[in-house]
C-alpha cells in the first residue's frame, strides 16, 4: 500500500501538471530464470525511486518524468538479455539502464549493446570481480560491491566459527566462478583448506553425481555459491537427502525465502553473506517498501542515481548522465537518504552539490566498482536472521 500511494500521487501529478517530456529508463532483471523469486521486489524498489522523483515535480524544471521500461534478462541467457537491451536502447530509446542483475548477462549487455551506444548501466547485483575491469568507457557502475570483497568476508565468517575445511560448489558462470575463486584465495590465505571446488550446471533434475563428488572430498561445511531457484537449491536438497552435509554456507544468490520454503527446517543453522548495510538509510527504505529482500536497497539506489545524474547535468542525454553519476554519488555535498529525492533534486536545481548515500551506503570508487558492507546471516527457525555486518 505504501508504494501504491506514492505511485498514485505520481500519476495524479503527471495528469495535472502535463509533463512535456517522458524519459524512458530501462529496468533489466531476471524476471524468469534462477533468481526469479528475487527480481519482483528489486524492480518494485527501483520503480519506487522513479515514482518518488515523478511525484516531486522537480525533474528538469518540472517538465519531465521518468517511465520505467521493464525487460527480462533471464539471468543466464546472454543472447536473450542482449536482445532485450538492444530493443530498449534502439526502439524504446532509454536514457540509461537500471541493471542488469546476474554478472554474465550484465557483461554481455555492456560489451555488446550499452557501451557501443553510450548508455549508462547501473547494476544493483552483478558482483563478478571481472566486471571491475571491463572496457566500459566509464559507462558501467554498480551499487553492490564486487565478490572479491564477498569472498574475503565469507572466509572471515567461517574462520571466526572455527571452520577450517570446506567443500565448494558453484554455478558454472561468471558469478559463480568469480565468487568461488575469491573465496578460495581468501580462505587459503587464512590457513583454511578447500577439499574440492566443483562447478555445477543449473536446470538439472538430479544432482546426485555432484553431491557424491562433494561428499567424497569431505569438509566441515559445504559452500553453495549458486542460485536459490536453480542448481544451488538442488545441491542442498541432494546433500541433505543423502546425509552428505548438514549445514551450508551460502553466497548472495542463495538468499531467498523461496529456498527456505523449499528446504524447510533442515536449512536451520546454515549461514551466508549478502551485500547489505545497517545504516540509517537501510532502515528508512525498509519502512517505505511493502516487500523487501536481497538487493532491494541497491536497486532503489541504482534508480535514484540515474534520476539524480539526469538532474545534475540538466539533461537526459546519455553522455550527460554518464558524466554526472560519480558527482551525485560521492562527496562533497549534502548527504541524501531514501525518501529525500525531492530534496536532492531541488539542491541540484539550485546549483548545489549532493552526496547520495541512499539505502546501501553508496560510495562509487570508479566505474564498475563500489565499496560496501556485507550482512552475515544465519537461518534460525525458518528465517534469515542477521548476525552482524562486516
Amino acid at each position: 500500500m505504501k508504494r501504491l500511494l506514492i505511485a498514485t500521487a505520481a500519476s495524479t501529478l503527471i495528469a495535472t501538471s502535463a509533463f512535456s517530456h517522458e524519459i524512458n529508463v530501462g529496468i533489466i532483471l531476471g524476471f524468469t530464470g534462477p533468481i526469479e523469486s528475487l527480481t519482483p521486489a528489486m524492480a518494485s524498489s527501483a520503480e519506487l525511486a522513479f515514482d518518488e522523483v515523478n511525484a516531486s515535480g522537480l525533474l528538469l524544471g518540472g517538465k519531465s518524468s521518468i517511465v520505467a521500461v521493464r525487460g527480462d534478462s533471464t539471468c543466464i541467457d546472454s543472447a536473450a538479455a542482449t536482445a532485450v537491451a538492444e530493443k530498449q536502447i534502439t526502439a524504446d530509446n532509454v536514457a540509461a539502464i537500471m541493471g542488469a542483475d546476474c554478472s554474465g548477462v550484465t557483461g554481455a549487455i555492456a560489451s555488446n549493446v550499452a557501451v557501443p551506444n553510450g548508455v549508462v548501466m547501473i547494476s544493483p547485483s552483478a558482483t563478478s570481480p571481472g566486471l571491475s575491469t571491463i572496457d566500459d568507457n566509464g559507462l558501467f557502475f554498480r551499487t553492490a560491491p564486487s565478490d572479491a570483497r564477498q569472498g574475503a568476508v565469507m572466509a572471515d565468517v567461517l574462520m571466526d566459527k572455527g571452520i577450517t575445511e570446506v567443500a565448494v560448489t558453484y554455478t558454472n558462470n561468471d558469478y559463480g566462478k568469480g565468487l568461488a575463486d575469491a573465496f578460495e584465495a581468501s580462505f587459503k590465505a587464512l590457513g583454511g583448506t578447500i577439499t574440492i571446488s566443483a562447478a555445477h550446471e543449473d536446470g538439472k533434475a538430479d544432482y546426485s553425481a555432484e553431491v557424491g563428488a562433494l561428499a567424497s572430498a569431505g569438509g566441515q561445511i559445504l559452500a553453495v555459491l549458486g542460485y536459490a531457484d536453480q542448481g544451488g537449491k538442488g545441491i542442498i536438497q541432494g546433500a541433505l537427502d543423502s546425509g552428505a552435509f548438514e549445514t551450508f554456507v551460502m553466497g548472495d544468490g542463495m538468499k531467498s525465502v523461496s529456498l527456505i520454503e523449499a528446504i524447510g527446517s533442515d536449512l536451520n543453522g546454515s549461514i551466508g553473506t549478502q551485500p547489505g548495510s545497517d545504516g540509517e538509510g537501510a532502515a528508512i527504505l525498509a519502512g517505505m517498501l511493502d516487500v523487501g529482500g536481497p538487493f532491494t536497497a541497491e536497486s532503489y539506489d541504482a534508480a535514484a542515481l540515474i534520476a539524480l545524474a539526469i538532474q545534475a547535468g540538466g539533461s537526459a542525454e546519455r553522455a550527460s548522465i554518464a558524466a554526472n553519476v560519480l558527482s551525485v554519488a560521492n562527496a562533497p555535498g549534502e548527504i541524501i537518504l531514501p525518501g529525500e529525492l525531492a530534496k536532492a533534486l531541488q539542491i541540484l536545481a539550485d546549483g548545489g552539490e549532493i552526496n547520495y548515500e541512499g539505502a546501501s551506503g553508496v560510495e562509487l570508487i570508479g566505474p564498475g566498482e563500489a565499496s560496501g558492507s556485507y550482512q552475515e546471516y544465519e537461518v534460525i527457525d525458518g528465517a534469515f536472521v542477521t548476525q552482524r555486518y562486516r
